[in-house]
């Protein structure tokens, strides 16, 4: 049901920029190797909040474990997401790299997962992002399977599945 406020003959509706587009995105470091120790772990977390802050992403949630990261971001719509997944990968990776916080090379892996959240269940989507060491403490617990549920509980397809669609 909408509501309808009725106007005079001069005057015209002037359209506001709307929107509500949130992200769950996901990614890995290379090869899962886990690479995001405790000693890493906030410093990047708050690399990647000062990267968003920066570039006008709002960041709304971040949290991972040691071989990957959730991020929730309320998504701009003058923004790509593939470049604000390169903007945050790339420079975090960078600054990883540079930091005297981990010894081992630090890559993240070049794919990423990026699901469509519903405002409705942002709260329901932060919260599974908070918890992520209690679901990975849980001894039957990997991060395919997760990955696996995260896709087929978003009814998501890939482009490969896309391309052999179309063929």
């Amino acid at each position: 049901m909408g509501f309808h406020t009725p106007r005079t003959q001069n005057q015209k509706i002037i359209m506001q920029k709307y929107y509500a587009l949130w992200v769950h995105l996901v990614w890995t470091t290379k090869n899962r190797k886990p690479l995001i120790s405790k000693e890493l772990k906030f410093p990047l977390y708050r690399k990647i909040q000062e990267i968003c802050k920066d570039k006008e992403y709002h960041l709304d949630f971040i949290n991972g474990v040691e071989d990957h990261v959730h991020l929730l971001i309320s998504l701009n719509p003058k923004f790509a997401v593939s470049d604000v997944v390169k903007n945050i990968k790339g420079i975090s990776q960078k600054w990883a790299r540079e930091s005297e916080l981990i010894e081992d090379y630090f890559e993240w892996q070049d794919g990423y997962a990026v699901i469509s959240v519903s405002p409705s269940v942002v709260p329901k989507v932060r919260d599974y992002i908070r918890n992520q060491e209690e679901k990975h403490k849980k001894e039957t617990f990997n991060f395919e399977k997760e990955l696996e549920t995260f896709v087929k509980n978003s009814s998501v397809i890939s482009i490969e599945d896309i391309n052999e669609k179309l063929e």
